[in-house]
C-alpha cells in the first residue's frame, strides 16, 4: 500500500512564516502534499527558495490586492490537472481556491471567507459556501473521490471551540454557519479528524492578542474532509498543535492507496 501524507496550514503570511523557520520545518516533515492558506503574497514578492522549494511542484492563487488572502499547494507528485476557482463570477476574485486532480483523488485547497467584518462579508461567506458545495457535489456525482482541506472559518460543534456559549453570536459559530456545516456533512462528506478523535480541547486556531494559545483557548477551524467513498483509505487524521509560526497550526491526514 502507498502512504500519502497531506498537510494543511493557514500560515497567516507565507513570508512571515518563512522567517520563523518554515522551510526547515517543511523539509524536516517532508509531506507529499501541503496546502497553504492566507499566503498574503504575489510570486514577485517571494524568494526563489519559497516559490520553488526543492522536490516540490508549486501552484499559487492570489487576488490582485497584495498582502491579502491567497492559497498555495506544494506537491511531490505533479497533478493531472489544476484549476483555480469554481467558475462563479464574484467568488473567484480573492484567490481562495486551488483544485488539484490526482489519479486517486481530487484535492480542494480552500481559504474560506471570514464573516466577522460585517453583514455583507457574512453573506459573501455563505454564498461562497454554497458555490463550493455545488461544485464539489458536481465532481462527486461524476465519480470523483474528494479531499477537501483548508480554513473553513467555522467551528462546527460546541466541542470545536473553548467557549461556545460566549461565541454563539460571533461569526465562526453562528447558527447559520453551523447549519451549513451540517448540510455539508449530510451531502456525504466526512470530517476526518472527528472520525478518529472525539476528544475535547482539540483546536487549530488561537487568538494571538490575548495569549490564548498558552491557555489553549482556541477554535477548530482547519479541516480535512473526504467524500464518503474515500474514507476507507484514510488511515489517520491529526492536528499538529505543537507547530508554531502562525495563529493556526497545521492539520493532516494519511491516505493509504493501492
Amino acid at each position: 500500500m502507498k502512504e500519502t501524507e497531506l498537510l494543511c496550514w493557514n500560515v497567516n503570511g507565507i513570508r512571515a512564516v518563512k522567517g520563523k523557520g518554515f522551510l526547515d520545518w517543511l523539509y524536516g516533515e517532508s509531506p507529499d502534499i501541503i496546502a497553504l492558506q492566507e499566503t498574503k503574497a504575489h510570486l514577485d514578492q517571494l524568494d526563489i527558495d519559497l516559490r520553488e522549494p526543492q522536490g516540490y511542484y508549486t501552484y499559487w492563487n492570489y487576488p490582485e490586492r497584495k498582502g491579502y488572502s491567497g492559497v498555495a499547494v506544494f506537491t511531490r507528485e505533479e497533478p493531472v490537472s489544476v484549476r483555480y476557482g469554481f467558475g462563479e463570477a464574484g467568488l473567484d476574485m480573492e484567490g481562495r481556491v486551488i483544485i488539484a486532480e490526482y489519479p486517486g483523488f481530487t484535492l480542494f485547497n480552500i481559504y474560506f471567507p471570514n464573516g466577522k467584518k460585517d453583514e455583507s462579508r457574512l453573506r459573501y461567506k455563505m454564498d461562497f459556501y454554497e458555490a463550493f458545495l455545488r461544485f464539489a457535489d458536481s465532481l462527486k456525482a461524476a465519480g470523483k473521490k474528494l479531499v477537501i482541506c483548508g480554513d473553513l472559518n467555522t467551528a462546527h460543534n460546541e466541542i470545536d471551540l473553548a467557549r461556545p456559549r460566549e461565541n454563539s453570536t460571533v461569526s465562526g459559530f453562528l447558527p447559520e454557519e453551523r447549519a451549513w456545516m451540517d448540510k455539508f456533512v449530510a451531502h456525504g462528506y466526512v470530517d476526518t479528524f472527528r472520525h478518529f478523535n472525539k476528544e475535547p480541547n482539540q483546536y487549530t486556531w488561537w487568538d494571538l492578542k490575548s495569549g490564548a494559545r498558552e491557555r489553549n483557548v482556541g477554535w477548530r477551524l482547519d479541516y480535512f474532509f473526504v467524500s464518503e467513498d474515500l474514507l476507507p483509505s484514510v488511515a489517520r487524521a491529526f492536528i499538529m498543535s505543537g507547530v508554531m509560526g502562525s495563529d493556526h497550526c497545521p492539520v493532516g491526514i494519511i491516505l493509504k492507496t493501492a
